[in-house]
């Protein structure tokens, strides 16, 4: 049984975590969910990636205590895109959903937040229970959560460990949109799809230059891309590929673009 599994649906990747019980995170487990979406950067077919989990119950326990308590060669080493294998894949600038259809806890809650855009099924919930297990969600969920809710609202969750269902997430906007289960799937590859229509070298460019600027003033991220340097070569290809053209041309001919980037 492959532990991730992928269909494509076009220029979608459907990323699958499949592995039983909880889908808790191991090293191998986290290579594998790499390996996943190095494969959604690097196929010039695929635009966008949906990940979610098999079952309606769990998305991601999280870390897999069974590693944690037993000594190994690889220390803590999850492979090269991190934890959970997308937490420190920063070289991952095609847009990633998360279709969340059961608990994302700990670790699992922190693959979740690596994600561009989070869709929730009406029974999921988020947690990060670490401070009560005696370390700290240090794979992305202190240093994204405060990004994505208020400082305080991140903060009393990672202190206290307590659950945040899914009408709480969409409420601070952690959450784009919250569906029946039914309509999780379905919804997240049609928003794919619709996302995946845009010009392939804009969609990559766009996480490219986002993750630049995060920390930038108003005007230092607009003087960052005028002109694009070196630290932006994704954005400086878009500006100079037949796509640029292609858009405009398309928009006044009243026709679909035909893309090449």
């Amino acid at each position: 049984m492959n532990p991730v599994e992928t269909e494509r649906h076009g220029h979608v990747l459907l990323i699958r975590l499949n592995r039983p019980k909880v889908n808790a995170i191991s090293r191998s487990f986290s290579r594998a969910i790499h390996e996943a979406a190095r494969h959604l950067q690097e196929d010039p077919a695929l635009r966008v990636g949906v990940l979610t989990a098999t079952g309606e119950r769990v998305f991601s326990a999280g870390w897999d205590f069974n590693e944690a308590t037993e000594p190994n060669s690889e220390g803590d080493d999850h492979g090269p895109g991190g934890f959970g294998g997308i937490t420190a894949y920063w070289d991952l600038k095609k847009p990633l959903i998360a279709a969340v259809n059961g608990a994302a806890i700990g670790g699992g809650f922190e693959v979740v937040l690596a994600c561009d855009i989070i869709l929730m099924a009406e029974h999921a919930y988020f947690e990060l229970p670490e401070m009560q297990r005696g370390f700290l969600p240090d794979a992305g969920g202190l240093q994204r959560l405060p990004r994505r809710v208020p400082y305080n609202v991140a903060t009393e969750m990672m202190l206290c460990g307590r659950r945040m269902e899914a009408a709480e997430a969409a409420r601070w906007g952690l959450a784009h949109r919250v569906l029946p289960a039914s309509e999780l799937l379905p919804q997240a590859l049609a928003l794919a799809a619709e996302i995946a229509r845009g010009a392939p070298l804009a969609l990559q460019a766009m996480k490219e230059v986002a993750q630049h600027i995060e920390k930038m003033t108003v005007r230092a991220a607009m003087e960052a891309v005028r002109p694009a340097g070196p630290e932006l070569p994704i954005y400086r290809r878009m500006w100079a590929s037949s796509d640029a053209v292609e858009g405009p041309r398309a928009f006044l001919e009243r026709r679909a673009p035909v893309w090449r980037g």
